[in-house]
Order: C-alpha cells, then sequence, then structure tokens
C-alpha cells in the first residue's frame, strides 16, 4: 500500500461510500473501485462491505485503516521535517563551548535561541579551547566558541568578544596591595598561583609569559574548574591568570583585577567554524544571539 492508496482508503472510510469518496478526491469513482478492488486482492481481505450503504469497515478493514493512517501521519511528519530543514529551521548542532563560558551564557541564550528553533537540538561538548579546536577539525563539531589565537588555516574566525588578560589576585596578596592600574610580569615573582590545566587557553598565555620573563611560578593547586581557580584565589589570597570578562561584582569585592602590562592579548573570544563549511541559519543566529548577550553589563554569578 502506497500513500495515494491510504489517503484512498481513509477517504472512503470518512465519506461512507465510494461515490462521495471519488467526488471528494476528484476522481472517477470507477477509477476509485478499481483501487479498493486491487488493495483487498493483494491484501486477501475484504476492506469495506459495500452491500449497505454508508459502506461499513470490516475488522480486517480496520486493521488496514489504522496502517494507512499511520502511515499518512509519518508522511505528513517527514514533509512537515524536510521544511524546516529547508527553511534551516531544524537539525542537530554540534556545539563546543569552555566549561565556564557555558555556565556563563548558555543559561542565558537558550531561552531566546529555543524559542526561534524548537526543532533544533544541541549536542554540547565542554572542553578547553585547545581541545575544542582540534575536534572542529576533525570534523566532530559544527560551531565553537572559544577563546583563541586565530591561527588555523582550516577555521574561519568570527569575533564575539574582545578579552583582556591580566591577574585576579586576593585581597591579602602582596600584589593587591601594590599601588598601580596594571602589573607587570616581574611583579609576580614569588607570589603563589592557582592555575588551570594544561589545554586552557588562559593558561597557555601564563605558560608563554612566565617562560618568556624566566620565572619559575609557585602553584600551589591546579584544576579544569576555571570557578574553582578563581575562588580559591579570592578566598585563600592567591593569584590566577584571568580574562576580565570574568571579573564581576564578586571578584571585586573580594581580591583585585590587574592587566598585564605591556602584554598584547590575541586570544579573544571566537565563533569558531571550519572554512568549507557553510553553517545554517541557526548556527550563525546563535552567534548573534551569544554576541548580543555579551554586550549586556555582566552579572554576579
Amino acid at each position: 500500500m502506497n500513500i495515494k492508496q491510504a489517503e484512498y482508503l481513509k477517504t472512503i472510510a470518512e465519506e461512507g461510500s465510494i461515490t462521495a469518496a471519488a467526488r471528494k478526491l476528484y476522481i472517477s469513482q470507477p477509477s476509485l473501485s478499481q483501487t479498493l478492488k486491487q488493495i483487498e486482492d493483494e491484501m486477501g481481505v475484504v476492506i469495506f462491505d459495500r452491500s449497505v450503504s454508508p459502506h461499513q469497515i470490516t475488522y480486517a478493514g480496520r486493521v488496514v485503516l489504522e496502517a494507512a493512517e499511520t502511515m499518512l501521519r509519518q508522511d505528513l511528519e517527514l514533509k512537515n521535517r524536510i521544511r524546516r530543514m529547508k527553511n534551516e529551521q531544524e537539525g542537530v548542532l554540534r556545539l563546543g563551548i569552555s566549561v565556564q563560558r557555558s555556565m556563563q551564557i548558555l543559561p542565558h541564550i537558550l531561552p531566546e535561541f529555543l524559542s526561534r528553533y524548537p526543532h533544533v537540538r544541541i549536542e554540547l561538548t565542554e572542553a578547553g579551547s585547545a581541545r575544542l579546536e582540534e575536534m572542529l577539525i576533525m570534523n566532530r563539531l559544527d560551531l565553537a566558541l572559544a577563546a583563541v589565537e586565530p591561527a588555523s588555516p582550516r577555521i574561519r574566525y568570527e569575533l564575539i568578544e574582545k578579552e583582556t588578560i591580566g591577574i585576579l589576585a586576593g585581597k591579602n596578596t602582596r600584589l593587591a596591595q601594590m599601588q598601580g592600574t596594571e602589573a607587570d610580569i616581574a611583579d609576580l615573582a614569588g607570589e603563589r598561583f592557582v592555575a588551570l590545566r594544561p589545554g586552557h587557553s588562559v593558561r597557555l598565555v601564563q605558560d608563554r609569559m612566565f617562560h618568556d620573563h624566566g620565572i619559575q611560578p609557585q602553584i600551589v593547586i591546579e584544576t579544569d574548574s576555571f570557578e574553582m581557580a578563581r575562588r580559591a584565589a579570592l578566598e585563600a589570597d592567591l593569584c590566577m591568570f584571568c580574562s576580565d570578562i570574568f571579573v564581576d561584582a564578586y571578584a571585586l569585592r573580594k581580591g583585585v583585577f590587574f592587566p598585564l602590562k605591556g602584554y598584547e592579548n590575541k586570544r579573544d573570544f571566537y565563533a569558531c567554524s571550519r572554512q568549507e563549511q557553510e553553517l545554517p541559519r541557526y548556527s550563525r543566529d546563535l552567534v548573534d544571539i551569544t554576541r548580543a548577550e555579551l554586550q549586556k553589563v555582566p552579572e554576579e554569578y
């Protein structure tokens, strides 16, 4: 039984006669009668008792009609899904983002995104920026929102937010007692640090800075959790490399943030995708929604 035959059976059942159904379907009564007989012959059952008016559906006919209605529902859903996909209203977005940015951004952008695209499913990967770039190149992600230094010729980088890298210091650290609005890398000698483990964007900056200036940092603890590192620095009077975008009211109440003197940050927050890939509309809109959210005044979290 094909879709057209299923529609014919459903219409006969609704109209109660072949004549009325043929009129509604805009086909001839003999043609519809022939189609019904063909279906019954192929299945070996009588679907409608034509000796009464309106025609009565048989027990076997009810089973066949249920199958026909299921086919029609599935056909309609398939057509709707194809229409939504053609209009870029449905799909799967493989999104990569760091854990900290995920916590900062996603709860705020998801309501608007899902209201626009209720049929888009997000497959989320939370990882460090270096790992996200690798996964993007390996075609395991469609879009990565990451703090990176644009370097790979295989990746398209779209700037979302500029970042200033500096030192977040607990209020009782020696660095926090210094005068001035910037911190010289030499001022960091002797301070105790909490650090993110290798693979995180800010760890790359930290290691490069210490190496270039010949400083052996006193790292008392390493973690993969940015929020744990931030709170440890502020509550235990430690220092950490940090982006200014995470310096909120809580950070300023518990500590001091110093941009690094003479350091030009090249690792900003980008939307990253493969060069050869054309992003669907819902992916592009996610980037725009994210950018608009980050332009708002940051809240304490």
